[in-house]
């Protein structure tokens, strides 16, 4: 839809630009600075682009170009004016009568991207139950996978497992002395992982027990090898149901010691020694990467002879990028060194670097969370209090209902809840999650959205059966707003997949639902004439779909009834 408008525009400019004889600067993706503005359905800055260049005024680029510029019979664009140093771009009425007929159907948004990618999220340690900090990779990455599949992109989404560091020796040996509760498996994981630790801090002579456990199981011991597959599958399978919660799930685990067993880290560390750039040093084998700007050595393996995580991450990046064209790695804040040394030593490898995406931590009123030290909350705790927030909420709303239909919407409230609250900052940003602003049904939050989309619903379900229509009657400043706003669907999703910024389709979604209440609004459907009533009821079932789409791209339920 706006895709095309735009690919009409960037037709017009690069023509003028050639008629002009003017040098544009290939570098950006963006390079004719193409925006959606409060002043038109598209504004170009070209000119100050080109301005440094021509050495000329911006302005008198642009009326350059605007002289060189006539919109063509048949086209999406309407005018086109000069502004200044801006050239604004409008659509005209064929592509707004375009608009309302393709989204009429269900699958109507289709993207242009034909990459595959896989994003790698989550990959918490399996060492006890997500937290609101792991929730955010997850919501994060999930987000990105969906806007990727959603652009065209076929893709797979990866959970990376870690086996064999020195936190799960600790969850092996401690299963082993304390065994394991009936509590969910997560949770039962990190209980003996928290008293394993005591234990240890109580008498470091315990400590080499853990060493004596790593250097068996890289040393392929089958006994060692078998405990921590069943304590870590045990572990994972906590882990799966939190994020089925969330309605998140993975295509594929990869394990940290296929790589080990494989024989592809030995590689990656013979390549690395070939670089000349490795050395022992203070009992480690060691990667100096200062002519690259880091001051601190990367460790690749032990003095003890074994590995380390980044070691067996390079072998799996390196895999990774020999099986698709985009390779997406989702990491908090924390890993921000260590991703960087990753992405230099995979160029030393010449291997394809990842696009990687650093989030800031969210926390909760409550404070910070430690796994180690037992005082964390749990993803798990935080769903239970905003469905039961969500219940009180929903049966104050629909007290004639019954518990089972309020405890579902409940259940589907909460979730949309806590993953758009994620989601609608940027990664980079830090924030703080508020289940009070999060179920607020009034501000501008997932709720708000998943309203307005049931309201649509049951407008539709009020009228009945639909006959023909006319979108030509649609002549409302709202109802040209809404569908405006409905159009810039595949626009944002393509952005935002290229991107990798989740947070400008959640923002998309907020602004649809306020165009599309506005519209409701001051525009009645079923009280005014046939051929209008057909034309606006069209344009409901319309917005309908962009809303249901957006949500379930955002991977939020998309209510008929709440």
């Amino acid at each position: 839809m706006f895709l095309d408008f735009m690919s009409e525009v960037e037709t017009l400019l690069l023509g003028a630009i050639d008629q002009c004889r003017f040098e544009l600067p290939e570098n950006g993706s963006n390079r004719l600075q193409l925006e959606i503005s409060p002043h038109a359905d598209v504004a170009s800055s070209v000119a100050f682009r080109l301005a440094p260049v021509l050495r000329r005024s911006p302005k008198a680029i642009a009326e350059e170009l605007h002289r060189s510029m006539t919109p063509g019979p048949g086209g999406l664009v309407d005018q086109i004016e000069l502004a200044g140093p801006y050239l604004n771009f409008f659509v005209n009425r064929k592509f707004l009568n375009s608009v309302v007929v393709q989204a009429q159907g269900q699958e109507c948004w289709t993207g242009r991207l034909t990459d595959r990618a896989i994003v790698e999220h989550t990959s918490a340690n399996p060492n006890g139950p997500l937290h609101v900090g792991h929730i955010r990779n997850s919501v994060i990455g999930d987000t990105i996978a969906r806007v990727l599949k959603r652009a065209g992109s076929d893709v797979e989404t990866q959970y990376y497992v870690n086996d064999m560091g020195r936190q799960i020796a600790i969850v092996v040996w401690g299963k082993d002395r304390y065994g394991l509760d009936s509590s969910k498996p997560d949770h039962a994981i990190a209980r003996v992982y928290i008293e394993a630790n005591r234990a240890l801090n109580a008498d470091p002579e315990l400590k080499r027990e853990i060493d004596i456990l790593i250097e068996r199981y890289e040393g392929k011991d089958q006994e060692v090898a078998a405990k921590v597959k069943s304590a870590v599958d045990y572990a994972i399978s906590g882990i799966e149901e939190t994020l089925r919660r969330l309605n998140i799930s993975h295509d594929a685990y990869h394990w940290e010691s296929e790589y080990a067993v494989s024989g592809e880290m030995a590689d990656i560390l013979q390549r690395l020694e070939n670089t000349g750039l490795t050395q022992w040093e203070d009992g480690a084998f060691q990667l100096d990467l200062s002519g690259y700007g880091f001051e601190k050595k990367m460790v690749l393996k032990r003095a003890d002879g074994t590995s380390l995580y980044i070691t067996r991450d390079l072998a799996y990046h390196r895999w990774k990028a020999q099986h698709c064209d985009r390779v997406v790695d989702i990491l908090g804040a924390d890993h921000k060194l260590i991703s960087s040394q990753l992405r230099t030593a995979l160029g030393l490898l010449g291997v394809r670097e990842p696009e990687v995406v650093i989030f800031e931590f969210v926390s909760l009123p409550d404070g910070s969370m430690s796994t180690r030290k037992g005082k964390f909350i749990s993803a798990d705790e935080l769903l239970d209090e905003v469905e039961k927030q969500a219940f009180e909420e929903v049966t104050t709303r629909r007290p004639e209902e019954g518990e089972e239909f309020r405890r579902d919407v409940a259940r589907q409230v909460a979730l949309g809840a806590v993953r758009y609250d994620i989601i609608k900052v940027s990664p980079e940003k830090a924030t703080t999650f508020d289940w009070k602003n999060a179920l607020d049904f009034e501000k501008l939050s997932a709720p708000f959205i998943q309203y307005s989309h049931a309201r649509a619903c049951s407008i539709l379900r009020k009228a009945g059966m639909q006959g023909s229509f006319d979108p030509e009657l649609l002549q409302d400043e709202n109802e040209v707003a809404l569908i405006k706003k409905i159009a810039e669907f595949d626009l944002v999703v393509d952005r935002s997949a290229r991107e990798l910024k989740p947070h400008q389709l959640a923002n998309y979604a907020r602004e649809l639902a306020e165009s599309f209440n506005q519209f409701y609004r001051f525009s009645p459907v079923l009280e005014v004439e046939p051929a209008l009533r057909a034309s606006r009821l069209a344009l409901v079932n319309a917005g309908r779909n962009a809303l249901r789409v957006t949500l379930e791209t955002l991977g939020i339920p998309a209510l008929e009834s709440m």
